[in-house]
Parts: structure tokens; sequence; C-alpha cells
């Protein structure tokens, strides 16, 4: 439901219809992201419209990467190890 979202306003059953999801339990997903404000929820007549609320997932975003740039470091440096270790096997083969 957030990809779809993510490229604009949609109803509740235009949500619900890729997911082959009834249109109660598509309400009630929208209203646990709703709850988690990742979205908000307007009633036009009988439409339910429901838009994307960026900000928490941009405060996510921005507390994960915190440990994204810890493990980038860690498996570059691992990386680096088996480089160095294929290279001293290699070595002895030839000898």
């Amino acid at each position: 439901m957030l990809r779809q979202l993510s490229s604009g306003e949609r109803n509740l059953s235009e949500l619900a219809a890729p997911l082959r999801m009834t249109f109660p339990a598509a309400s009630k997903h929208v209203r646990v992201l709703e709850g988690a404000k990742l979205v908000r929820r307007r009633v036009d007549g009988r439409q339910h419209l429901c838009r994307l609320s960026a900000a928490p997932l941009e405060d996510a975003n921005g507390w994960t990467g915190q440990f994204r740039r810890n493990w980038e470091v860690r498996l570059e440096a691992l990386d680096s190890l088996l480089d160095e270790m294929k290279a001293e096997e290699r070595e002895r083969r030839r000898r």
C-alpha cells in the first residue's frame, strides 16, 4: 500500500485491488498505517482517499541510516580481508 501511495493519493478500492483484499480488510490495514502516522485518510462522499505521509518514513530512514553506514564500513573491511586471504591462498598454490 505504501508503494502505491508513493505515487499519489488513492482511494481504498484502488489500494485493495492489487492485493486482492476486501474493502474491510484494506480499511483495517489503512487504520494501522494511520495509527503509525504513515497515511492520512479523508472521506469524500463514499470514497475513502488515502495519502502517504512521508515524514515518519524519512525519520526512520535517518535512524536506520546510522546503522547502514556502520555496516557498510564493516562489510567493506570484511571484503578487503577476504580479498587479502584469496590473494594469499593463490600465492600459496603457486609455490
